[in-house]
């Protein structure tokens, strides 16, 4: 896993999961996921937008569901420091997220001896 800290992370820890997210320039939503994620889990779009704006984010590949597209766990907090693990993926310049939900409690201790 990945931890992106500080002032420049993208410049401070060399990554090709954060390099991508640097070439990022928004978020494509899918609406089914969009109202699984507040449904099933409470988190919103903006929600789960914030958490990459914000350090220390953690990242790391999904290689266990990756077969068909490249998928990507995002660890990060929200403006009001709620933590969400989120599974992403790429379409082109624009980030996809698939999942959103609250930390666990074993995510959450990880999160936190990381940061």
């Amino acid at each position: 896993m990945e931890l992106l800290s500080g002032l420049s992370p993208f410049r401070l820890m060399p990554s090709t999961i954060a390099e991508r997210l640097k070439e990022c320039i928004g978020f494509e939503w899918d609406t089914g996921n969009s109202e699984k994620n507040w449904i099933k889990h409470g988190v919103t779009r903006a929600e789960s937008e914030e958490a990459f704006d914000n350090l220390p984010l953690l990242l790391s590949e999904d290689e266990a569901h990756s077969d068909e597209e490249e998928r990507f766990h995002a660890m990060g907090q929200t403006d009001r420091e709620r933590k969400l693990f989120i599974t992403f993926t790429f379409r082109q310049n624009l980030i996809r997220v698939i999942s959103a939900r609250p930390m666990d409690e074993y995510e959450r201790n990880d999160y936190e001896q990381a940061t």
